[in-house]
């Protein structure tokens, strides 16, 4: 996906933009998503690429949305900005940055932990889902 800097800059919010395109972090419990816990699909801000879904989605008391494991395959890099090694999660279409994995997750569920910025995500309700265009997902909820 070819990026276009200033039709990013119109489309986001500053915040949006920081998180996406400079891999910035929001701060804890600053997200509208992080203690929400709709039925639908959070999707990339930036493409509408799906990511994860509300049945996956946990509380894990960081301060940030949390998931257990995506729908759809996300790209992983080694990070090192905070002076030790992690790894960051990126949407594989827009290459926006959406958080790390960190293996912390509850055991029962693979024990990986996706801790995603709120402000790389966009929900989509399980009642829009058709109409937004991602019908297909609805298996995820048994509808």
């Amino acid at each position: 996906m070819e990026k276009d800097i200033d039709e990013l800059r119109r489309k986001l919010s500053p915040e949006q933009f920081d998180v996406t395109q400079n891999a910035g972090t929001e701060r804890p419990f600053s997200s509208e998503y992080d203690d929400f816990y709709e039925p639908g699909i959070y999707v990339d801000v930036v493409s509408g690429e799906p990511l994860f879904s509300s049945t996956d989605k946990y509380d894990a008391g960081c301060g940030w949305p949390s998931f257990t494991k995506p729908i759809a395959k996300l790209t992983e890099l080694t990070d090192y900005r905070l002076f030790m090694a992690r790894t960051e999660v990126r949407s594989k279409q827009a290459d926006s940055h959406l958080g790390h994995v960190f293996n912390d997750g509850p055991a029962d569920k693979g024990g990986l932990r996706y801790c995603i910025n709120g402000a790389a995500l966009r929900f989509v309700p399980l009642a829009k889902l058709d109409a937004a265009g991602y019908g297909a997902y609805k298996v995820l909820f048994n509808a």
